[in-house]
Protein backbone atom coordinates (compact mmCIF):
# COMPACT_ATOMS: atom_id res chain seq x y z
CA UNK A 1 0.00 0.00 0.00
CA UNK A 2 1.21 3.63 -0.64
CA UNK A 3 1.63 5.77 1.87
CA UNK A 4 -1.12 8.02 3.81
CA UNK A 5 -1.41 11.56 2.04
CA UNK A 6 -2.10 14.46 4.38
CA UNK A 7 -6.21 14.78 2.92
CA UNK A 8 -8.06 13.48 5.82
CA UNK A 9 -10.72 11.81 3.40
CA UNK A 10 -7.61 9.18 2.91
CA UNK A 11 -6.78 8.24 6.26
CA UNK A 12 -10.87 8.37 7.04
CA UNK A 13 -11.99 5.52 5.13
CA UNK A 14 -15.54 4.51 6.73
CA UNK A 15 -17.32 4.28 9.87
CA UNK A 16 -17.60 0.75 11.46
CA UNK A 17 -21.57 -0.59 11.48
CA UNK A 18 -21.69 -2.95 14.35
CA UNK A 19 -23.59 -3.10 17.48
CA UNK A 20 -20.14 -2.56 19.85
CA UNK A 21 -19.65 0.11 17.89
CA UNK A 22 -22.73 1.70 18.40
CA UNK A 23 -22.83 1.02 22.06
CA UNK A 24 -19.78 3.18 22.50
CA UNK A 25 -21.57 6.40 21.09
CA UNK A 26 -22.93 6.31 24.48
CA UNK A 27 -19.64 7.22 25.95
CA UNK A 28 -19.03 9.51 23.22
CA UNK A 29 -16.50 7.13 21.58
CA UNK A 30 -17.10 6.63 17.68
CA UNK A 31 -15.59 4.07 15.62
CA UNK A 32 -13.71 4.26 12.08
CA UNK A 33 -11.90 1.91 10.00
CA UNK A 34 -8.70 4.29 9.14
CA UNK A 35 -5.96 3.89 6.52
CA UNK A 36 -3.61 0.71 7.24
CA UNK A 37 -0.61 3.17 7.10
CA UNK A 38 -2.51 6.20 9.42
CA UNK A 39 -1.24 6.91 12.98
CA UNK A 40 -2.85 9.03 15.61
CA UNK A 41 -2.25 12.16 14.73
CA UNK A 42 -3.41 11.88 11.38
CA UNK A 43 -6.54 10.52 12.82
CA UNK A 44 -6.88 12.77 15.03
CA UNK A 45 -6.52 15.59 12.84
CA UNK A 46 -8.70 13.78 10.26
CA UNK A 47 -11.38 14.10 12.23
CA UNK A 48 -11.27 16.75 13.67
CA UNK A 49 -11.04 18.95 10.39
CA UNK A 50 -13.73 16.75 8.35
CA UNK A 51 -16.54 17.04 11.34
CA UNK A 52 -15.45 20.25 13.50
CA UNK A 53 -15.12 18.50 17.07
CA UNK A 54 -12.64 18.51 19.52
CA UNK A 55 -10.59 14.71 20.07
CA UNK A 56 -9.55 13.58 23.30
CA UNK A 57 -8.49 10.15 22.51
CA UNK A 58 -7.52 8.44 20.08
CA UNK A 59 -7.15 4.31 20.12
CA UNK A 60 -5.99 1.75 17.35
CA UNK A 61 -6.12 -1.44 16.56
CA UNK A 62 -5.44 -4.15 14.46
CA UNK A 63 -8.23 -6.47 13.48
CA UNK A 64 -6.73 -9.46 11.94
CA UNK A 65 -8.76 -11.12 8.75
CA UNK A 66 -10.54 -13.61 9.96
CA UNK A 67 -10.83 -17.79 7.79
CA UNK A 68 -13.70 -18.31 6.09
CA UNK A 69 -14.81 -21.64 4.33
CA UNK A 70 -17.71 -22.13 1.33
CA UNK A 71 -17.73 -25.58 0.74
CA UNK A 72 -14.46 -27.23 0.04
CA UNK A 73 -12.95 -23.66 -0.39
CA UNK A 74 -11.44 -21.84 2.24
CA UNK A 75 -10.03 -18.85 2.41
CA UNK A 76 -9.48 -15.57 4.63
CA UNK A 77 -11.45 -12.39 5.17
CA UNK A 78 -9.25 -9.65 4.99
CA UNK A 79 -7.84 -7.44 8.27
CA UNK A 80 -8.19 -4.06 8.62
CA UNK A 81 -7.29 -0.88 10.98
CA UNK A 82 -9.31 1.02 13.05
CA UNK A 83 -9.58 3.86 15.30
CA UNK A 84 -12.16 4.51 18.51
CA UNK A 85 -12.13 7.87 18.72
CA UNK A 86 -13.08 9.73 21.96
CA UNK A 87 -14.68 13.25 22.10
CA UNK A 88 -15.16 16.10 24.13
CA UNK A 89 -18.24 15.86 26.18
CA UNK A 90 -20.88 17.72 24.41
CA UNK A 91 -19.46 16.79 21.10
CA UNK A 92 -21.24 14.52 18.64
CA UNK A 93 -20.53 13.35 15.06
CA UNK A 94 -24.43 14.10 12.70
CA UNK A 95 -23.21 10.96 11.08
CA UNK A 96 -24.21 8.67 14.11
CA UNK A 97 -26.95 10.47 15.21
CA UNK A 98 -28.93 8.00 14.69
CA UNK A 99 -27.48 5.62 16.54
CA UNK A 100 -28.45 7.12 20.22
Amino acid sequence: MTSVTTDPRHVILEPVVSEKAYNLIQFDKYTFKVHPKAHKTQVRQAIELLFGVHVVAVKIVNVPGKPKRRGQTSGFRPGYKKAIIQLRVGDSIELFEGAR
